[in-house]
């Protein structure tokens, strides 16, 4: 195997120059900010966890868990979501806090790839959990706040499929009782957006004509509110029965909020079925293929961390967002030089100091000058009365310096 070249990167990681930060900034405060108006106090979780409790807990897969041993020999594990930190957190440290819980974050996260485009091992997120809640009200509540965050981060045109793993559940259970392979078959299609996959495992089943026809109608399980009505119409199952009557009350939720043009209802979105207890919901942006929103409720996770509690949360992915809003061009503060002589040098730092400090939206820059002849002539006025040098612009020029110099 041949040693990288100084200016190589791991597979999966990117570099973010100054540009790509400031926009990425914007995003992470302005969202942080509108979370904090809906109550959402933010928490910082630890880069690295134990393997056998948040590692185990989260949920990512086992292969894609960056793993590493401590000099004890434990493995650890890069965080790979905020959830499970999360509800560690919640059980532990703010065992003695009364529940509901908001928490919001941002973090990077850690996943193990393998070469696939347009996949990154390191990644961000700025989510939400709201712990010991099992309401309708607590889901549309986040569903509610992802939108609300969407829109802060700039994300102008998007859509949120909202789905339920237990109608799917329900519906497979009466009509695959005791066909577990099945059921698992079809739920991987489903979860991978494999229509034809899964149309081809529902014909190799050799099914009924009618239950043939049932498990087919499903992927015409998407729109608005009519689509509650239609499928309490395809299982009677007790659990799909009660997934519709909840996925039905977050709607008229989401209406009372005023914000359902945004969403869908998608009974074929089930989010991870092995990790979601109810509703889940992904957010997805025009022109791009990939979800910038996801979330869902996990009532079954904080037991494993010794304080049972239902708990429903998204997390906005940062990075994706950008590829969304990066090409706008961020409004910058004003930039100002302050040029100055070594007779003049703390009089300019003071300057320079009282100005930075000041109300203002304002960044100073500050430069000895030695020779004012040829720093003079890199210096030039741009049309709109800025001024440039070297590459940079700036709004406004502040020369202390001696003719002499």
């Amino acid at each position: 195997m041949s040693k990288p070249k100084v200016f190589e990167k791991p597979l999966g990681v990117k570099d973010y120059l100054p540009d790509a930060v400031t926009k990425l900034r914007n995003i992470e405060y302005r969202v942080l900010a509108c979370m904090e108006r809906w109550g959402y106090n933010q928490i910082i979780t630890p880069t690295l966890e134990y393997y056998d409790t948040v590692g185990v807990a989260s949920s990512t897969e086992d292969k894609k868990l960056f793993k590493l041993l401590d000099r004890k020999g434990k493995t650890l594990v890069l965080r790979s979501e905020l959830t499970a930190p999360i509800a560690r957190v919640a059980s532990s440290l703010l065992k003695e806090h009364a529940f509901p819980l908001r928490l919001s974050y941002h973090s990077n996260v850690f996943r193990a790839i393998e070469e696939e485009a347009g996949r990154d091992s390191e990644f961000f997120q700025t989510g939400v959990e709201l712990v010991g809640d099992a309401s309708s009200e607590a889901d549309a509540e986040v569903v509610a706040l992802a939108i609300a965050s969407l829109q802060a981060a700039g994300v102008n045109t998007f859509k949120i499929a909202l789905g339920h793993v237990g109608f799917l559940n329900g519906l497979f259970q009466e009509t695959l009782e005791g066909r577990s392979d099945a059921q698992l078959a079809l739920k991987e299609h489903l979860l991978s957006r494999d229509y034809v996959g899964y149309r081809e495992a529902i014909k190799a089943l050799a099914l009924t004509p009618e239950v043939d026809r049932e498990l087919n109608g499903v992927l015409r399980l998407r729109g608005g509110d009519e689509i509650c009505e239609q499928a309490r119409m395809v299982s009677q199952h007790p659990i799909a029965q009660d997934a519709i009557r909840h996925l039905c009350e977050v709607w008229d939720v989401l209406k009372a909020y005023g914000v359902s043009e945004h969403v869908v209802i998608d009974l074929t979105m089930i989010g991870d079925f092995s990790y979601y207890t109810g509703m889940t919901f992904e957010g997805y942006a025009a022109d791009l293929g990939f979800p910038v929103c996801s979330g869902g409720r996990y009532d079954n996770l904080l037991s494993q961390f010794g304080r049972p509690a239902p708990a429903t949360g998204f997390a906005l992915k940062t990075n994706r967002i950008l590829e969304v809003t990066g090409k706008e061009t961020a409004e910058e503060p004003s930039r100002v030089l302050i040029a100055y002589d070594s007779e003049h040098r703390e009089e300019a730092l003071q300057l320079a100091k009282a100005m930075r400090d000041s109300e203002q939206e304002v960044v100073v820059i500050t430069q000895l000058v030695s020779e004012r002849e040829a720093w003079a002539k890199e210096l030039s006025q741009t049309e709109d009365g800025a001024y440039e040098l070297r590459g940079t612009v700036y709004q406004d020029v502040i020369k202390m310096i001696d003719a002499a110099v």
